[in-house]
């Protein structure tokens, strides 16, 4: 057995080359990597952000004028006999967007890149509200009903724009099915390691990952994955409505409190954003190009916008115009990055662990313990408030990784609805789903690791980006069609005659 996984490793360690060599080019090139501050910048992420950048101007800042109308949305939204609200699309796409990496990864970026990359996780963030309305929007344009529900996103509008290519519907539906299963073992051991955490700090014990503790949560786990998902979509939205605003408010609360309890930090806070941003202490390296790529790069990574792996949730709501759910899933990367990631950013940069005597062992640290020294910072050490903020993060932990394996779910059995609407085929997809979550949370209990594995889902990640970003380009047209009628504000209803192509949907909708 030991062998098999051997060479299952090996096997994904040769494709691993093969991706970072995808989201590093150019700047693996010496010529290029020698280009002052752009030899930072790889191609992928100067496409996403130039992306946001054109679509800003080119829908005039909608992120800023249409902020509170997205609100307004949401706080309106009702629910509904087919799809799902506008509000439930928005939390089930948060439970995707959300996820650990809104802990780690911030981590992460900040102990490489210093707390300047948090600047350029908003400047990402800001622009890729406009790539998020586009793509959302688009989604909405091409949905179509299967059912009680409607489906729709990446696969869809994918074959709608090169000209109803089944080919392309399939192609991109099994890229993403691949991605997801590439990334649900991860997340589901992140789920029971959090129940582990949980008990650790309530008993005072240690537990070992073949213990019968994560065990038992194993097996509680794809029994009640089961159940959500096999209730379809809806029954997923219903759970992720409950969970993701639980995990939201816990957090935020949790470390609002530290910031308040450390209030004099505030200024220092700011003051080393802003002067990091671009010129960074030298044990981050000094250079102004790591801070920007490292925060530029997380914030993509983090709020998903441009890579069409939040589609999906856009389609399956509810509208009276695709421009709403356009402007409510533009709010998620505001929430995802502008709010949570930088409540992250406010503990570990207020920790300062760098500027102690302990920062050597800090920086050896894995990100989430990285993360927990900061609290320690804030909170002491020791003690009944550093126990009981670990338990907090520990349970808003597991939160996200649920969520973010509800997310993949749902995703998947929307991509499988662009292959076949054959109700057995769908079960089929499910099915899977549950073995490889049991895989990878197996080999993880078992001790195995399969580290390489998890990394291939940043493979299946660019590709769908390369995938994704040309489309944008392509129905751009249809986008700016539908935000000039939804600007008119006249009353008449969106159709294939607005949109200058078929869209059945807004056309049974419009009663035609």
């Amino acid at each position: 057995m030991e062998a098999l996984f051997s060479a299952v490793n090996a096997i994904c360690g040769k494709i691993q080359i093969v991706s970072n060599w995808f989201w590093d080019f150019p700047t693996n090139l010496d010529w290029y990597a020698s280009i002052p501050i752009l030899g930072n910048f790889s191609l992928a992420i100067i496409l996403l952000v130039g992306t946001g950048i054109y679509f800003t101007f080119k829908l005039r800042f909608v992120q800023v004028r249409k902020f509170k109308y997205g609100l307004q949305v949401l706080m309106n939204s009702k629910s509904t006999t087919m799809g799902i609200s506008s509000l439930g699309a928005f939390l089930l796409s948060t439970a995707m967007r959300v996820g650990p990496g809104n802990i780690l990864g911030v981590t992460g970026a900040i102990s490489i890149g210093g707390p300047g990359a948090l600047f350029w996780m908003w400047i990402s963030a800001f622009f890729g509200m406009a790539t998020a309305f586009v793509e959302s929007t688009m989604s909405q344009i091409f949905k179509e009903k299967r059912g009680d529900a409607y489906v729709g996103g990446l696969p869809f509008y994918g074959r709608r724009l090169l000209k109803d290519a089944a080919w392309a519907g399939v192609a991109l539906s099994v890229l993403y099915i691949i991605y997801a299963f590439l990334c649900f073992p991860a997340q589901g051991f992140n789920t029971i390691s959090a129940v582990g955490a949980i008990a650790g700090v309530v008993t005072g014990t240690t537990f070992a990952t073949n213990s019968a503790l994560y065990w038992v949560s194993f097996a509680v786990l794809i029994v009640v994955t089961a159940i959500i998902s096999f209730g379809g979509i809806k029954k997923v939205s219903k759970v992720t409505d409950v969970l993701v605003p639980i995990m939201a408010v816990v957090y935020v609360l949790t470390v609002v409190v530290l910031v308040l309890c450390n209030f004099t930090r505030i200024p220092w806070f700011f003051a080393a954003i802003f002067t990091q941003a671009f010129k960074p202490a030298a044990v981050f390296g000094g250079a102004f190009g790591i801070a920007l790529s490292q925060g530029i790069k997380r914030g993509l990574m983090s709020n998903e916008a441009g890579q069409g792996t939040i589609t999906m949730p856009a389609a399956a709501a509810d509208t009276a115009h695709p421009c709403d759910q356009g402007c409510v899933q533009a709010l998620g990367v505001f929430l995802d990055t502008i709010v949570i990631c930088t409540l992250t950013g406010f503990v570990v940069i207020m920790g300062r662990m760098w500027l102690t005597g302990e920062a050597d062992a800090w920086f050896e640290l894995g990100k989430l313990e990285k993360f927990l020294a900061s609290c320690g910072a804030l909170t002491g050490s020791s003690g009944a408030a550093y126990s009981f903020v670990t338990l907090l993060v520990s349970l808003c932990f597991g939160l996200f990784a649920f969520t973010c394996l509800m997310g993949f779910m749902s995703f998947t059995e929307m991509c499988a609805n662009r292959i076949s609407a054959n109700k057995a085929f769908i079960n089929v997809i499910r099915v899977l789903c549950l073995v490889v979550i049991s895989f990878g949370v197996i080999t993880n209990i078992a001790g195995m690791d399969l580290g390489a594995l998890w990394d291939l889902s940043d493979f299946a990640n660019i590709l769908m980006v390369y995938c994704n970003l040309p489309l944008q380009y392509i129905g751009f047209k249809y986008v700016l069609r539908a935000w000039r009628h939804f600007e008119k504000h006249d009353g008449t209803p969106f159709t294939s005659e607005v949109a200058g192509i078929s869209v059945p949907v807004w056309d049974e909708k419009a009663g035609k």
